[in-house]
C-alpha cells in the first residue's frame, strides 16, 4: 500500500463536505492506494497538467502518484475542480 499525503486545500475541502461524502472519498483514495487496478475505470491522466483525477460520483480528486507516495492535491465538484 502506498502512503497517502493530503495538501492543506484537500483537507479543507474534506472538512467542508458531509461526513458520508468525506468517508466515501477517503475510502476510494485508500482503495486506489492499495490496488490501483481496482479503480482503473475511475482514474484518468490529466491533459495539460501533471497528475491524475479520481472520479467519486460528482466529486473529483486530483492526485499525483509519486512511487510509494500518493499525493492528494485537491478535491472539488466535477465542474469547478479543473479551473
Amino acid at each position: 500500500m502506498k502512503q497517502i499525503s493530503y495538501t492543506k486545500s484537500a483537507i479543507r475541502a474534506l472538512g467542508r463536505m458531509s461526513a458520508n461524502t468525506d468517508m466515501l472519498i477517503r475510502t476510494k483514495i485508500e482503495a486506489y492506494a492499495t490496488d490501483p487496478a481496482a479503480q482503473a475505470k475511475n482514474v484518468k491522466s490529466l491533459k495539460g497538467q501533471k497528475g491524475m483525477r479520481l472520479r467519486v460520483g460528482d466529486w473529483r480528486v486530483i492526485m499525483d502518484d509519486q512511487g510509494n507516495v500518493l499525493a492528494v492535491l485537491d478535491i472539488g465538484p466535477r465542474g469547478g475542480i479543473y479551473d
